[in-house]
């Protein structure tokens, strides 16, 4: 019998041989995220995430829709989108972004992982056979009903104007014009606060920092979005990249002068100039690109910065 120390704990193993002991307890999990044990260089570093949210695997069928791969290309063939291509294939699910379905409650049969975003989805059913996916809250549990709608509770998955949400709220999925379907905060464990009314705008300060006006006539969603953990997952190698269809990016300073404006000198070398540049020798970083004389300058009250 022999003592292996794995990352967090002590576990007990009979085998003999490295790789048996690394087979025997291949991850471990810790705060929504799986760690592996290093029996290869690249999974070192990889994370993962547990997908103790997901309650349902298979999607449901009626809700695809076909995704085709550009690869980056536009329609005469050329590249307008550098460092895309390959990847796995992926079906889109239709998300239901409006909840127009004003005062009929629908309960979640499951919560299920979508590739075409960070967050996870919730697949809910209404009284009259609809099915519909929505955005999963953090906290929304198969079973649970959700509502949408002016009279609808104050209550985590439920849908309805900014003017009937009390100050303070934390939302997210919300909307720009009325009716035209949530635009803003959309990601994993995003969220957005009620911070004010005034008028006919509401005051609503972004994950950003931002401070912004928005129409209280507008539709929101109580709640934090779910997967909280997404940002703090590590790729770990360079095809789970691939797998996800962002190909490899090369920087500048390695390519030629006549590729890139940072390239070419002796050895390792400054790139040459009072700011790095893009390859078609724009400034970079930094450099503000925002149009001025917007029309939405207006809306907003306090830059994130």
């Amino acid at each position: 019998m022999r003592w292996y120390k794995g990352t967090s704990k002590n576990f007990e193993c009979s085998l003999t041989t490295q790789d048996e002991v690394f087979q025997n307890s291949d991850s471990e999990k810790k705060m929504g995220i799986k760690t592996y044990r290093p029996y290869t260089p690249s999974r070192r570093n990889m994370t993962m995430s547990t997908f103790e949210e997901i309650t349902k695997k298979t999607p449901e069928k009626s809700l695809l829709a076909k995704k085709k791969k550009n690869a980056g290309r536009n329609s005469y063939g050329r590249i307008t989108v550098r460092h895309q291509g390959g990847g796995n294939r992926q079906k889109y699910r239709i998300i239901d972004f409006k909840r127009n379905k004003d005062d009929m409650p629908a309960t979640v049969i499951g919560i299920e992982y979508d590739p075409n975003r960070t967050s996870n989805i919730a697949l809910i059913k209404y009284e009259d056979g609809t099915l519909n996916y929505i955005l999963a809250p953090l906290g929304l549990k198969d079973g649970d009903q959700v509502v949408s709608g002016a009279k609808s509770d104050i209550k985590i998955g439920n849908c309805l104007p900014i003017e009937n949400i009390p100050v303070g709220t934390l939302i997210h999925n919300i909307e720009l014009n009325p009716g035209q379907g949530g635009k803003l905060v959309r990601t994993a464990g995003g969220e957005a606060q009620l911070m004010a009314k005034e008028g006919k705008y509401a005051h609503v300060r972004l994950p950003s920092g931002e401070m912004r006006l928005v129409l209280a006539k507008c539709r929101a969603t109580i709640g934090t979005i779910g997967n909280t953990d997404h940002g703090n997952i590590k790729i770990g190698k360079a095809g789970r990249k691939r797998h996800m269809g962002i190909r490899p990016t090369v920087r500048g300073s390695v390519m030629n002068p006549v590729d890139h404006p940072h390239g070419g000198g002796e050895g390792r070398a400054p790139v040459g100039h009072a700011g790095p540049l893009t390859p078609w020798g724009k400034p970079a970083l930094g450099y503000k690109t925002r149009k001025k004389n917007k029309k939405s300058d207006k809306l907003i009250v306090k830059r994130r910065k």
